[in-house]
């Protein structure tokens, strides 16, 4: 039996052209926050970038030495009208990032700035309580 020679035949070439002018959607990861800490003598300096997020949508909890960062990145396709969105790579949704700092931090002394996309985080260390001697009955 001969068979003829098509060597492009169920290659999946065709499949790969058509799929070039159809839009493209690309898994999102979650972002990311980036962040410096600065330790200083009586406070650490923390940098966090979180870049197009309004200042109301970020939450920063302190517990004891444990410091958490939190985020709603909320982004829109901009199609503008009657226009469509072809390539959507941006981030949508919750970030989030926790760490433990060496010392217990003061959080009615501590304060917090939002500005050009980076959060500054200024945490007083809690002054440590002077030790008690126990009297031994």
């Amino acid at each position: 039996n001969l068979a003829a020679y098509a060597p492009f035949a169920d290659s999946g070439l065709d499949e790969l052209l058509r799929g070039c002018f159809r839009p493209v959607r690309v898994d999102q990861a979650p972002a990311t926050i980036r962040m410096d800490v600065v330790e200083r003598d009586h406070a650490y300096v923390v940098n966090a970038e979180i870049p197009g997020v309004a200042k109301d949508d970020i939450q920063v909890s302190i517990e004891g030495n444990q410091v958490t960062i939190g985020a709603e990145v909320k982004r829109e396709p901009e199609a503008g009208e009657g226009g469509r969105v072809l390539r959507s790579e941006r981030y949508r949704g919750s970030v989030y990032r926790g760490f433990t700092l060496p010392v217990e931090i003061d959080e009615s002394a501590s304060n917090a700035k939002y500005e050009n996309g980076v959060l500054e985080l200024t945490l007083v260390k809690k002054v440590a309580a002077a030790g008690r001697k126990l009297a031994v009955q």
